[in-house]
C-alpha cells in the first residue's frame, strides 16, 4: 500500500524504511517536530487519488460553509457545472449525504453545517475537516493528529467510526492510550527516523520495547 525505501527528506526524516500494507490499522508515536508529519505527506504523495487524507491543518476554507468544505472531498469526482450549482444551492443527493456524515461526527447540521467555518471552535473545524476525508470515501485514511481537538469520549467515537469505515489506516497521534487501545502496529518517530516498529502487543509485554516507547519523548 505504502513502501519508503531507504528515504531521506533532509533532516525531517532520515533514510527511512518502512511498509504498510493494504488492510493494516497503524498508529505512528512521537515528539512533535519528530518526523511524523513527514512520513504521513511522504505516504499521500505516493498514491494521493487513492487516500482519505487529513492533514493537521485542514486546510478548510474559512468563508464557506461547513457542508461546502466537507463536499470538497468529492469535488474531484464531478464536473465544474455541478460543483458551480452545488455551491450556489447545495443539491440533494450530496446534501443528505453530508447532513448524515455530520451527525454521525458529532454535528448539529442546523447548527454547524452551514456556517462559514471561521465562526466554528476548533473541535468543530476539526471534524469538518475529518468529515471532508470520509466524504472521499477511499479503502485508505492518512490522518495527522486528526483528533487532537477534541474530549476522550468524542476522540475515541471518531478514532472507531474511521477504523470501520477504511481498510487501511495510518493515523499519528500524541495520546498513547489512544494508539495502544485501536491499532495493531506502532511505530516510533523521532529526530527524523524510525526508532521501533511493533505490534500493539509486543510493545506491552516486552520491557525492552516498552523502554523504547518511553525514549520517544524524552
Amino acid at each position: 500500500m505504502f513502501k519508503l525505501d531507504h528515504y531521506s527528506l533532509g533532516n525531517r526524516l532520515q533514510d527511512v524504511s518502512v511498509t504498510i500494507n493494504a488492510g493494516e490499522k497503524v498508529a505512528l508515536l512521537g515528539p512533535s517536530g519528530g518526523g511524523k508529519t513527514s512520513l504521513l505527506n511522504a505516504f499521500q504523495q505516493q498514491c494521493a487519488d487513492q487516500v482519505a487524507w487529513c492533514p493537521q491543518e485542514q486546510g478548510l476554507v474559512s468563508v464557506l460553509s461547513g457542508y461546502h468544505n466537507m463536499y470538497m472531498g468529492q469535488l474531484e469526482r464531478h464536473n465544474a457545472l455541478y460543483n458551480l450549482l452545488n455551491l450556489i444551492k447545495p443539491l440533494a443527493k450530496p446534501k443528505q449525504e453530508i447532513t448524515e456524515l455530520a451527525e454521525t461526527l458529532g454535528l448539529d447540521a442546523t447548527q454547524h453545517l452551514w456556517k462559514p467555518v471561521a465562526l466554528l471552535s476548533g473541535g468543530q473545524k476539526q471534524r469538518i475537516g475529518i468529515g471532508r476525508a470520509l466524504y472521499r470515501q477511499r479503502d485508505a485514511f492518512l490522518g495527522d493528529e486528526p483528533v487532537s481537538s477534541l474530549d476522550p469520549v468524542q476522540a475515541q467515537q471518531i478514532i472507531e467510526l474511521v477504523l470501520n469505515r477504511h481498510e487501511t489506516v495510518v493515523m499519528a497521534l500524541h495520546n498513547r492510550q489512544q494508539a495502544f487501545q485501536n491499532f495493531e502496529r506502532i511505530i516510533g518517530v523521532k529526530d527524523g527516523k524510525i526508532l521501533f516498529d511493533s505490534p500493539a502487543k509486543e510493545l506491552i509485554k516486552n520491557k525492552y520495547q516498552a523502554a523504547l516507547l518511553d525514549s520517544l519523548y524524552e
